[in-house]
């Protein structure tokens, strides 16, 4: 077994306390957002031909589409806490294309369709940037690309092999650097299309704006307690009132659905962030950082990163947190460990950014499934839909999400809705107490394959086998 590079160069423990000083507990993008006053709660029972449950991204554009393809169609909305706040808002702000979590998982589970897959998800991406640009809608979009960087020596011949001269471009140790100037690079990889950039919570922002304006009636602070199927309506029970609605369409993301059967199909994992202060002129051009775009290294526990607006360092992932029995907890947001070893691998990446100080560090809950990519269901009559398991590859994939439950909803048969991928369904994962040491077996499995060359065990090999293999 061999060390990694962020083991190999590890920057003094004062830096990395000095760091983390003052940082504020809170997703910046959230604290970055003005002020805007709380939409009501539900407090009566009304009608409607859709309820949305949930509001990120995927109930924003599921409301909003909704509205576009009828506009006569009364549209409720129905959110827990506020507009945008979980994953929504605490996400890195990558809108990729890719609806398989990437091309290899996509070859694995998907290989006859891949081609498929790949041009609906470039096209839903492309379809993003026309409505930002259209709409003029404020959220710092930049179509820049992403970086795939080698960190290790033997991840760069796969880099190599994906080169094809027009849309993924290989840069050898040198030039990568010459790009993003960090001596950790071995080489790297760049997807000239396939990744834009955003400011997630002025994205949730534009898109609350964009569903008052088309009609929808939103509720803030309105949790559902429960979805009860009639003859004649889903009726979805709030604290103090309800919704009786000819169509659902379920958006929990990460949180228990309100269909049981499909409770097991999605753990909850946390992911943890930083972000700097913004970097002066001088910080900026040590590092170069040409053309802005997102950055991603290769192993299997990876880091993201990307420059801000503003010229923030957004720095996030790599650990990857399930904690017994699922829970949700806010006092698992701030996780010590993890914001140090982030700042750690910050510093051993960038060492001529010793003194640059985290402003904000969060946490986020991702929705895993098995098969590390989006799902999708219906339930009762094909009255609900549900679409959830992004695996924290969301961004973009939530509008096709939508469009998927939209089409379900109306019992359309389309080139989505045939997909092997929307027909078919991730294999659950066990019960507790089974999950918790699962997840471990696997976490430790993933760290000895990133010691080892990136070569797999038995165990994941196994895993791989039965189609629960994770190479991402």
């Amino acid at each position: 077994m061999h060390t990694t590079v962020f083991e190999r160069q590890r920057p003094d423990a004062r830096l990395i306390t000095e760091s983390l000083e003052g940082s504020r507990l809170q997703p910046f993008w959230l604290d970055d957002l003005p002020e805007r006053p709380v939409r009501p709660a539900l407090a009566a029972t009304v009608q409607a031909d859709l309820a949305v449950v949930g509001g990120g991204y995927t109930g924003l554009w599921t409301a909003l589409l909704a509205k576009r393809r009828n506009p006569d169609v009364r549209v409720v909305l129905l959110e827990g806490k506020r507009i945008g706040w979980a994953a929504s808002g605490r996400n890195g702000g990558f809108v990729e294309a890719t609806l398989t979590h990437g091309a290899k998982n996509g070859e694995t589970r998907f290989p006859d369709e891949l081609a498929t897959l790949d041009r609906l998800g470039m096209q839903n991406l492309d379809e993003i940037q026309a409505t930002v640009e259209a709409e003029r809608w404020d959220c710092d979009f930049e179509r820049v690309g992403s970086f795939a960087v080698a960190t290790e020596s033997y991840q760069v011949a796969a880099l190599e092999a994906a080169h094809d001269g027009e849309h993924e471009l290989f840069y050898d140790a040198a030039a990568m650097r010459a790009q993003i100037n960090s001596p950790t690079y071995e080489g790297g990889l760049w997807s000239v299309r396939d990744t834009a950039l955003v400011h997630p919570g002025k994205l949730a922002d534009s898109l609350l704006g964009a569903v008052l304006d088309a009609g929808v009636e939103v509720f803030e602070g309105t949790p559902v307690l429960d979805l009860r199927a009639e003859r004649d309506a889903i009726e979805l029970r709030t604290r103090e009132g309800a919704v009786r609605a000819a169509r659902v369409a379920l958006a929990t993301n990460a949180f228990p659905s309100l269909l049981k059967r499909y409770r097991l199909h999605t753990v909850p994992v946390y992911d943890y962030v930083l972000m700097t202060e913004p970097l002066t002129d001088a910080q900026l051009a040590s590092i170069g950082w040409q053309g802005r775009p997102g950055v991603a290294d290769s192993a299997n526990q990876f880091h993201y990163y990307r420059l801000s607006a503003d010229n923030r360092i957004l720095w996030g992932g790599y650990d990857a947190i399930y904690h017994f029995g699922g829970r949700i907890r806010p006092q698992y947001d701030d996780r010590r460990e993890s914001y140090e070893k982030l700042a750690s691998h910050f510093f051993t990446t960038f060492p001529q950014l010793e003194g640059v100080r985290f402003t904000h560090r969060w946490a986020g809950v991702i929705d895993t499934c098995s098969r590390f990519c989006a799902f999708h269901a219906t339930a009762h009559q094909g009255r609900v839909a549900y679409s959830a398991g992004f695996t924290g590859l969301g961004v973009a994939a939530t509008r096709f999400a939508a469009n998927v439950m939209l089409d379900q909803l109306a019992g359309e048969t389309t080139e989505r809705t045939s997909l092997d991928m929307v027909r078919s369904m991730p294999l659950p994962f066990p019960p507790e107490p089974a999950t918790y040491p699962a997840v471990q077996s696997v976490r430790w499995a993933l760290d000895r394959a990133d010691h080892n060359s990136g070569k797999r065990n038995a165990f994941l090999r196994t895993l791989d086998a039965v189609g629960l293999g994770f190479d991402s």
